[in-house]
């Protein structure tokens, strides 16, 4: 099994795990969040330990250790994406299984499981026609003040959405074209949607332009952009401007 089969494979299974976790009607709320986050942090862990035992491994439910810092290859999983929207059993959340290699989103897989659907690094698929007019998704209670300022200035239109991975995933599906996040993210959050976004043909880079790196002592990684590549130039344009001014 390759690396984006494994990412995918496990990104699936753990997104029907959540589904049956949530189903059961044994929690709700924030107690139905932790029970999901726990059980497929359990399985997803445990099937890479085995799978890959070489590679490095962070995860953001698990201990972070020191051990990754050293390998090439390290896999970087958030079990539930958006632990709020699935806790309200909402559509909006996500499975990330991602593989960093040398720093860098190489691999991975976003499950969206309320969809039924797994997007993948290794099956790209054609990115849908665009809208005339840019549609940018936020965060469904705090947008980023730069995405509502980047917005106002190139026409676009804000689209609330859930977790950072049906967000990003948004743009490869045709839903939106921008997706542009300030104000603090984790590697867990970005690395598996970059991964697939790259491979689609999106342009992927920190909100300055710079490579999105991970594997890194600190794994606090801020920002990100993710859109159309048509749209890079004058987002990270207006970005630019909005930090000089």
């Amino acid at each position: 099994m390759t690396d984006a089969e494994l990412a995918a494979h496990l990104a699936h299974i753990a997104g029907r795990i959540l589904i049956e976790v949530r189903a059961s009607g044994m929690f709700e709320g924030k107690a139905l969040g932790k029970a999901g986050d726990e059980t497929a942090n359990q399985f997803l862990v445990h099937a890479l330990r085995q799978q890959r035992p070489e590679d490095g491994l962070l995860s953001e439910e698990s201990k972070d250790t020191e051990e990754r810092l050293s390998k090439e290859r390290v896999w970087i999983v958030d079990p539930v994406d958006g632990t709020r929207e699935y806790g309200e059993e909402r559509s909006d959340w996500a499975v990330h299984v991602g593989l960093a290699i040398g720093g860098e989103p190489k691999v991975g897989a976003v499950a969206l499981p309320g969809l039924d659907q797994v997007l993948r690094t290794d099956q790209p698929t054609a990115l849908p026609e665009a809208a005339e007019k840019p549609r940018l998704v936020v965060s469904r209670t705090r947008p980023a003040a730069e995405a509502v300022a980047v917005a106002e200035a190139i026409g676009g239109e804000l689209v609330p959405m859930g977790s950072a991975g049906a967000k990003a995933m948004a743009i490869v599906r045709g839903e939106a074209e921008i997706y542009l996040h300030s104000g603090g993210q984790y590697e867990w959050d970005s690395c598996a949607p970059a991964a697939v976004a790259a491979a689609h043909g999106l342009h992927c880079s920190r909100i300055d332009g710079s490579p999105l790196a991970y594997n890194q002592r600190d794994t606090y990684l801020p920002d990100l952009l993710i859109c159309r590549p048509e749209w890079a130039e004058r987002v990270l344009s207006e970005v630019k401007h909005l930090a000089a001014a």
